[in-house]
């Protein structure tokens, strides 16, 4: 899956997640559950796509880390909809299960980019103390 797919998948998801609060009751409960996962919802796709405006390496781990809590957090938001019975199981799962499949994506993304990112380093790191050495043979 690219970049492309990911944004199409996590505007898809802050769609399906603001038809699901739609239909919660409008009760305190509903409000409040409601307002937060409309947040970590729709958040998960502007993150995303923040992420891959990133200016570096760092940044865009850095951002997909915050993708992966707002999915994450989205799915908390969904668990308590369903405990809490102010929707029934089967209006919420397929929703919560992309929840649980963006939030495995996002990190398993996350480590991918953060080992390349340390390979990155460490290879240049190398190249400076190989660089180094030659230098300093260089002199004797």
């Amino acid at each position: 899956m690219n970049a492309d797919d990911l944004k199409k998948r996590t505007k898809q998801f802050a769609l399906r997640v603001l038809k699901l609060v739609a239909a919660l009751p409008n009760t305190v409960a509903g409000r409040a559950i409601g307002g937060q996962l409309v947040r970590s919802g729709t958040s998960v796709g502007s993150n995303y796509r923040a992420a891959c405006r990133g200016r570096s390496r760092a940044e865009f781990i850095a951002k997909l880390g915050v993708v992966e809590e707002e999915a994450d957090e989205s799915a908390f938001w969904m668990e308590l909809i369903i405990e809490g019975e102010l929707l029934k199981r089967k209006q919420v799962e397929a929703l919560l299960s992309e929840a649980y499949e963006l939030t495995k994506i996002m990190a398993q993304s996350r480590i991918s980019a953060a080992k390349a990112l340390a390979r990155n380093v460490k290879r240049a790191s190398s190249k400076v103390i190989s660089n180094r050495q030659s230098a300093i043979g260089n002199r004797q």
